[in-house]
């Protein structure tokens, strides 16, 4: 599979040698037959020189797999410390009457539990979202090369929002299959007094009493939750970037620093999600603003290609008469 997937990444709109030369008009003119030649173009070696940077070919096995190494990090993370407030969440809306309000469902949790009570659920969280970064970001690389070469250069481009939304749903739908049995056994922690402590209870405990069906049965509800917020995060990150180095950022990103494309990436994480109500905004934006810096962080340290905002292919540009 993934020899064939790096093959295809050879040829697709998203690999970073091909775009930085456009993105940085570097790729020289096309010699007309009937007039003089053009000045000696210089692709081949800036485009060696891309490959010698970086650490692994875009689209290779290495890529992918650090790519969700990337995701591991990014979602098990974050998540993870958000721990205590998704508990108190998870006891408002089981026991609405006993947990009235955010504050004061961290004070009864508080009196009940002490401070320990507060990182119920800790474990099954850090695993199952981890293992749902490892296919939410590797497989959407994975899904977004192979949908690029299915749909062609040109059709790349010109739908790339579509491409964006079906590579992340396509992403999200495994990802949400290996979240499934931790988050199974997390929202048992948090929200059954008694019923278990820890993930070495709750688990055994689990397939006693159901078997398999106890870890898969909310993976129907994850979809419906997940997917469709996956589809906006990934594709309205894209296009937000590609808007602020356009519009706001005044320089192109092949002359920005990697902190500079790092402060980028963060800004258009948060932008991203800017919908909902104001406490919604904070705790989510900052969350997925944090995953994105993250995992484009691990991009940067293990010098991972890491492809420029999409460009229009040259033959498109002809066939709306933008060049001759």
């Amino acid at each position: 599979m993934y020899s064939s997937v790096a093959h295809l990444a050879r040829a697709n709109p998203f690999n970073a040698p091909h775009l930085q030369l456009v993105h940085d008009g570097l790729a020289g003119p096309r010699s007309d037959p009937a007039g003089p030649p053009g000045p000696p173009r210089r692709s081949r070696n800036l485009a060696a020189a891309a490959v010698e940077e970086y650490s692994c070919e875009y689209g290779s096995a290495k890529f992918y797999a650090l790519c969700g190494f990337g995701g591991v990090l990014s979602c098990g993370l974050t998540h993870t410390a958000v721990v205590p407030l998704d508990l108190v969440k998870c006891r408002m809306q089981v026991d609405p009457q006993k947990y009235k309000g955010i504050f004061n469902g961290f004070s009864v949790t508080l009196k009940e539990d002490g401070v320990r009570g507060l990182a119920k659920g800790w474990a099954p969280t850090f695993i199952g979202y981890s293992l749902q970064g490892l296919c939410k970001f590797g497989f959407y690389e994975v899904f977004k090369v192979l949908y690029s070469n299915m749909l062609g250069e040109e059709n790349a481009y010109l739908w790339r929002t579509s491409l964006y939304l079906a590579a992340s749903a396509s992403a999200e739908f495994f990802a949400d299959i290996a979240l499934a049995p931790m988050e199974a056994a997390k929202v048992r922690i948090q929200t059954q007094p008694g019923y278990a402590n820890t993930l070495r209870d709750a688990a055994p405990k689990m397939y006693k009493e159901e078997g398999l069906k106890a870890f898969y049965k909310g993976v129907a509800p994850l979809w419906m939750r997940q997917i469709p917020y996956t589809m906006m995060k990934f594709a309205c990150f894209e296009r937000t970037v590609e808007a602020l180095y356009k519009f706001v950022v005044p320089k192109p990103r092949s002359e920005c620093s990697k902190p500079e494309q790092l402060v980028v990436t963060f800004v258009a994480g948060y932008i991203g999600v800017w919908k909902g109500l104001f406490a919604r905004i904070i705790m989510i934006g900052t969350l997925t603003a944090l995953q994105w810096f993250i995992y484009d962080s691990v991009k940067v340290y293990f010098r991972l290609p890491r492809p420029p905002p999409p460009e229009m292919p040259e033959s498109l540009k002809k066939k709306l008469g933008y060049t001759q």
